[in-house]
């Protein structure tokens, strides 16, 4: 008989208890729809917004790949200066892409300083700025290659046979050949990289060890 009294009791306490949470929905259950709503819009423009990057993305991409491969260089110059870069980096890279003068050099000059930009374009812009005014000092040209020589730096081979040119060119033989050889054994070399360092080799007179 006490089972009973007992038993009322517990339903009667469900039921308050259900009571009161469909209270609770009733005047505050609109905060978690809205959460939800705005979860599911967030993630929605997230996608939206990242499918827009990557078309763009896609677009700028083509459009670089078209204007290098038209042969005659104006058209190939006039193509690329055509190009609307839609941030600093796509900026940077046309920049990279167009420069083919000593005219060009100081523009490589201020990305090769600006510290916005990745190390990696930094770098390339330096690179090519050496490239472009062969005519420089032969001291400030060695220099400007041995600062992108240093080890883990992503020309640093480049460098070493720019440097290695360099010597031959001076008539220094015997640095030219010892640069050469440790480039065709370079792990970091191309395979390209390491078959001209060695016929450099043969066409100064050395003897590639491989």
């Amino acid at each position: 008989m006490s089972s009973n009294p007992d038993s009322f009791i517990d339903e009667v306490t469900e039921e308050v208890r259900r009571d009161r949470l469909f209270a609770l929905f009733r005047r505050y259950g609109w905060i978690g729809v809205l959460a939800i709503v705005l979860i599911v819009g967030w993630s929605a423009w997230l996608e939206w917004d990242a499918s827009r990057q990557r078309a763009r993305a896609q677009a700028f991409g083509d459009a670089v790949i078209a204007a290098l491969e038209k042969a005659d260089p104006a058209d190939r110059a006039a193509a690329l200066e055509g190009i609307t870069a839609k941030d600093k980096n796509q900026a940077t890279l046309l920049t990279l892409l167009g420069a083919a003068t000593k005219a060009d050099a100081p523009k490589l000059a201020e990305l090769a300083a600006d510290p916005e930009i990745p190390a990696v374009y930094r770098d390339l812009a330096a690179f090519r700025r050496l490239l472009l005014l062969n005519d420089l000092d032969e001291a400030e040209r060695i220099a400007g290659f041995e600062a992108l020589a240093t080890p883990g730096a992503p020309y640093r081979v480049l460098a070493e046979e720019q440097i290695a040119l360099i010597d031959i060119t001076a008539g220094r033989t015997d640095k030219a050949l010892e640069r050469l050889e440790a480039l065709s054994e370079d792990s970091e070399a191309s395979g390209a990289l390491q078959r001209r360092a060695k016929q450099l080799m043969v066409a100064i007179g050395g003897t590639p060890g491989n």
